[in-house]
């Protein structure tokens, strides 16, 4: 049996080791995921995202043991954590790893457990992250926990790979509105103020009610990436919202001790459920899968050319560049003109 099929079997090791290869990006890695993609898109892909020091790994903990129990009729599913974790400035590598997250869910073979480094990525995810969970899916795992370094206005590439986004908060944030009408609170699906032992936990919850309150305006569809593809394609009318249309739940938990946890894992399930149900997560989907091929496109195309750029004419253009003698613009069409003049006789970037 090969490692692909293996992997396909739910074989631990055969997937341990295609992630790896999958991060390292070899060769290797590509063919399988040929084979992989086939077996995807079954998962329930949750990310979890929040400020530093809002708990998420100890939450995410949590969340995975809570899944592991059975729902009523059905069965315990099973949970792949995907841990991005920062990199390490001298290895490169995740500096936090596996081996803090495996002395609580270690015994349990139905959690499997990856860390995957940012190497500097924006908002904590890095290029391989989709693949990884790619690989999670086709293993055959019902529920894959991803959870992102951090979040800002700016950090929220979570929703291009997650169908439900679990943004979580501290308490203490009640009179700092400003961070939430920066546009984060558009991402989330459910919001979860952790440490809820702690002062200044309603006047949280009051501050971010109210915000979703404004924003219910005009309401979202429900599908996180769904916001954030549209808001990326200017040309793409907005979002039409429904009064039926998902409401976004607050809830209180303390992932130290569980509270609160089964009615956090109880909303993200009918997050799930209301995507099925409405038609989202097909459309929602089918956006993902079209933005990841329009990326690849472009990370090929740039490739190609690059490959065939002299690294010396190259460096003069940069130089040119850096001289402010020509705009990057006019430079960026200037080389692919030069590069593609026999089948692109004239190339003009919007």
């Amino acid at each position: 049996m090969n490692q692909v099929d293996a992997l396909l079997q739910g074989d631990r090791l055969a997937l341990a080791r295609t992630l790896s290869q999958i991060e390292n990006g070899t060769s290797e890695s590509r063919s399988m995921l040929d084979v992989l993609f086939q077996h995807a898109g079954k998962a329930h892909i949750i990310g979890v995202t929040g400020p530093t020091g809002s708990g998420k790994s100890t939450l995410v903990n949590q969340l995975a043991l809570a899944f592991r129990q059975p729902n009523g009729t059905n069965p315990p599913s099973r949970v792949a954590i995907l841990a991005v974790d920062p990199t390490s400035p001298f290895t490169g590598g995740a500096v936090l790893g596996d081996r803090v997250r495996m002395r609580d869910l270690s015994g349990d073979p139905g959690i499997f457990i990856r860390s995957v480094a940012t190497r500097g990525t924006l908002g904590g995810l890095s290029m391989a992250a989709a693949e990884m969970v790619t690989a999670m899916d086709a293993a055959g795992f019902d529920v894959i926990l991803v959870e992102t370094v951090g979040v800002g206005q700016t950090e929220m590439e979570i929703t291009r790979l997650a169908h439900t986004v679990l943004l979580v908060e501290n308490p203490g944030m009640g009179d700092d509105i400003q961070a939430i009408k920066a546009g984060i609170l558009e991402i989330a699906n459910v919001i979860c103020i952790n440490k809820a032992d702690r002062p200044g936990v309603e006047q949280t919850e009051r501050a971010l009610r109210e915000v979703l309150d404004m924003n219910s305006v005009n309401p979202s569809t429900g599908g996180s990436f769904h916001h954030f593809m549209e808001d990326e394609n200017q040309d793409a009318p907005p979002p039409t919202g429904s009064p039926a249309g998902w409401q976004v739940p607050i809830l209180q938990t303390i992932a130290t001790t569980g509270e609160g946890i089964s009615q956090l894992v109880q909303s993200l399930r009918e997050h799930y459920t209301y995507l099925q149900n409405s038609g989202q997560w097909k459309s929602n989907e089918s956006k993902r899968l079209r933005r990841n091929l329009e990326s690849l496109i472009r990370e090929v195309l740039f490739q190609t050319w690059l490959s065939r750029m002299n690294p010396q004419e190259y460096d003069q253009a940069l130089d040119r560049l850096f001289t402010r003698s020509v705009s990057p613009f006019h430079l960026a069409e200037e080389l692919i003109a030069s590069d593609f003049a026999s089948k692109t006789p004239s190339i003009h970037l919007k």
